[in-house]
């Protein structure tokens, strides 16, 4: 009886062993403790692989994974923010006269969730300031502080200073309001800049295009 139980139980490891191997790697629904743990694109949120809303992946509701990123802008790995992962990037998508971002809404005030003053400056900014900050890549180690770039959308443009870095790599703390990871394609806007665009703010990221003014 001893050494049947004894042979029962190694049958089992042995199927776990390679049911469930430590390196597996889940694809949709799978359990996860980090985006490592998930298959190609996915990451782990709450425990479970699935689509990364940020990046527009749809492969877990039955479509296909999106191209590479224009420019080979890949993630340079992923910051855990409580259950959820998020990609991090160094770079961003290449600019031209006529660069596609996703326009967000920041307050750059004192006490607004752009959380530490803007890196430019210094300073903080009132919502009527037109004024923006960039993803990493474009942001591109403070070269364009103090820039002037046209933002196009809605039929309409508007002219603002680059005055902050979204950033790309780092968040999840008070520096950064406890904000996740920018996107590599951020234009981050002030009120003014969105009203300017006569953009609902409420909807609170849109497609715009931008250039150096």
């Amino acid at each position: 009886m001893r050494k049947s139980l004894l042979v029962y139980l190694s049958l089992l490891s042995s199927i776990f062993y390679f049911t469930f191997p430590s390196n597996a790697i889940s694809s949709c629904n799978g359990p996860c403790q980090t985006s490592d743990d998930c298959d190609g694109q996915l990451i782990c949120i709450n425990g479970k692989c699935n689509d990364d809303p940020d990046v527009g992946t749809n492969i877990c509701s039955g479509g296909s994974s999106p191209s590479p990123p224009e420019g080979n802008c890949q993630s340079s790995g992923t910051l855990t923010c409580g259950d959820n992962s998020y990609p991090t990037y160094t770079c961003s998508p290449p600019e031209s006269s006529s660069t596609d971002a996703q326009l967000t809404l920041n307050d750059f005030s004192e006490g607004g969730d752009g959380g530490a003053p803007s890196e430019c400056d210094e300073s903080y900014h009132a919502k009527t300031e037109l004024v923006v900050a960039l993803s990493t890549g474009w942001f591109a180690g403070r070269s364009k502080c103090g820039s002037m770039i046209r933002i196009s959308a809605n039929g309409r443009s508007v002219t603002a200073k680059v005055v902050d870095e979204c950033d790309s790599m780092h968040g999840c703390d008070s520096e950064h309001a406890n904000q996740p990871p920018c996107k590599n394609n951020i234009v981050d806007g002030s009120d003014a800049v969105w009203e300017a665009l006569g953009l609902d703010k409420e909807v609170g990221v849109v497609p715009v295009t931008w250039s150096m003014a």
